[in-house]
């Protein structure tokens, strides 16, 4: 017998219920793909929401007025009858009235942005999974979307993009794949390097704060405390507020796919045509392929091991089957770097190469089939720790059994290892404590103490308010050659494996040690260095 779709613990109760916003006059804007007869915006984002693991959508318009246009557009994207009658209209200014409901939708009136915001929070406060808030005027691609919707760890986070800050583009800064800051028409953003693109999505972990958070903003607005914040700007202001109380929101980026809103009718339709322009199936592939990374494994690995995405796909090997091969490959490295001769060095770091190399395509695949796991992020961060001292203790046995070996080799191993394990623990150690403050911290959207100059202006703003500062210096070098240079002085688990690889097959294991030791020092001290200042930022 099946299990009961309404019951808790099921998939049906792990699919997100969206909150879309066809408050701003896009929303019903027609647009035609050339894939479906014509039709509005608004009808073309539920189409794609109900392809995607959401079980319910709920739809907020304006008014009354159109009524009957927006249900016809509902009915058009979703399946199934719709449901006559429902509650008529209540007062203006008392809770949301619900006038249209069908087996996977509702539509709810709204008079304003406070009410907009209550309905998001009670939508939280009645959800066991995950919500995600969409501007009615979103056009994207399906599998843009479906990073963060589909996302099987239905994460809090929000699709962020490159290009100039907009009034339909808000800014946001992102650090290491989160979003730490926010900006909505009334909050300013420093050193802002991305741009929000209307779709945000906030995991059940965070279901209680997001309902409190849209209430006390949903009371700042009722009561004109929000400045110049328009109308459509709900889920700008839900993320402003989340990156400000510390929760960890995930930065998604399409890469080539697209994701954006827009406001008049020229625009919307050349958005769904640059959407026919994209070649979607090497689009996902290229999203597949994580950014961010460091120098070596961008340049080196990434750039080709894309290419092997597809063939194990089509062989039905898993990301957790692939990281095993990894391991293999690693003893391998090992057994052959035991051997202590030129040519098992040699052959030792290649195969400590294919190893990394295999490490980073089980992301790749998970990614690209969106197969992610707790055990495969766990096996995969154990594995990166054994692979790397599995490693070490074949340098070690392959030096003291050479001509020239010395059982001090064992002390400079020890050191490396030591020193390794001190780096994991402060990022861990920071990373926990991000996590603390976030779960301690009470979501609210405090008020800014001034009014945020116009969108033209921020960036100077931001600027003249940031110098001096450490992390502002940090920020200034965020491109070109001085960005390589600060992901490469960290020694990333890439450049650590080319280190190893080089310095094996050149030289010898003791060169290998005290390069690790001299480079892994210095990491430390730039990263301790970095956690503090934002700790005191």
């Amino acid at each position: 017998m099946g299990a009961d779709p309404s019951k808790p613990g099921t998939v049906r109760d792990t699919q997100t219920v969206a909150v879309v916003l066809a408050t701003s006059p896009a929303a019903g804007l027609p647009c035609s793909d050339g894939a479906r007869s014509e039709g509005s915006l608004l009808e073309r984002l539920v189409a794609q929401l109900l392809t995607l693991p959401v079980r319910e959508v709920v739809v907020v318009v304006r008014s009354q007025d159109g009524w009957e246009g927006e249900r016809r557009q509902i009915a058009a994207g979703g399946p199934g009858p719709q449901a006559a009658g429902g509650r008529r209209p209540g007062p203006a200014g008392g809770p949301e009235r619900e006038i249209e409901s069908g087996p996977r939708h509702q539509i709810c009136v709204s008079d304003g942005l406070a009410e907009d915001l209550r309905i998001v929070a009670k939508a939280a406060r009645a959800s066991t999974s995950p919500v995600a808030v969409l501007a009615a005027d979103v056009v994207a691609h399906t599998d843009a979307l479906a990073l963060l919707l589909e996302h099987p760890a239905r994460p809090t986070g929000a699709i962020v993009a490159s290009g100039d800050p907009a009034p339909l583009r808000p800014p946001v800064r992102t650090e290491w794949g989160r979003v730490v800051s926010a900006g909505t028409s009334f909050h300013e953003v420093e050193w802002a390097n991305g741009t929000f693109r209307g779709v945000l999505q906030v995991g059940e972990a965070h279901l209680a704060g997001l309902a409190d958070l849209a209430e006390e903003l949903a009371d700042l607005a009722q009561r004109r405390h929000l400045g110049r914040v328009g109308d459509t700007e709900v889920p700008e202001l839900l993320l402003t507020g989340l990156a400000r109380a510390g929760v960890p929101v995930h930065a998604v980026t399409p890469g080539a796919l697209h994701c954006g809103r827009v406001a008049t009718r020229p625009a919307a339709e050349r958005a769904v045509r640059e959407l026919a322009d994209v070649d979607e199936p090497r689009a996902r592939l290229d999203a597949a392929v994580k950014s961010g990374d460091g120098f070596f494994t961008t340049f080196c690995v990434s750039s080709w091991s894309r290419h092997l995405i597809r063939p194990a796909v089509r062989l039905g090997l898993t990301p957790n089957s692939i990281t095993g091969v990894s391991v293999a490959f690693a003893l391998i490295a090992a057994v052959w770097f035991s051997d202590g001769h030129r040519a098992g060095l040699v052959v030792g770091a290649v195969a400590l190469y294919l190893s990394f190399v295999l490490d980073c395509l089980d992301g790749q695949v998970a990614r690209y089939t969106r197969r992610f796991s707790p055990l495969g992020g766990w096996l995969d961060a154990i594995c990166d720790r054994i692979k790397e001292y599995v490693v070490y203790v074949g340098l070690v046995l392959g030096y003291t059994s050479g001509p020239e070996g010395s059982w001090q080799i064992w002390a400079l191993a020890v050191a490396a290892l030591i020193l390794q394990t001190i780096r994991h623990m402060v990022d861990f150690a920071y990373a926990g404590s991000l996590a603390d403050r976030a779960r301690a911290a009470s979501l609210r959207a405090a008020a800014p103490r001034s009014m945020a100059v116009p969108w033209d202006e921020a960036p100077a703003a931001a600027a003249a308010s940031g110098t001096g500062s450490v992390l502002a210096l940090s920020r200034r070098l965020d491109r070109g050659v001085a960005y390589w240079l600060k992901k490469m002085i960290v020694l990333p688990i890439g450049e650590r494996t080319a280190l190893i690889c080089v310095t094996a097959a050149l030289f010898d294991a003791r060169v290998t040690f005290l390069a690790l030791l001299g480079w892994g020092g210095v990491a430390l001290v730039y990263t301790a260095a970095g956690r503090m200042a934002r700790s005191f930022a």
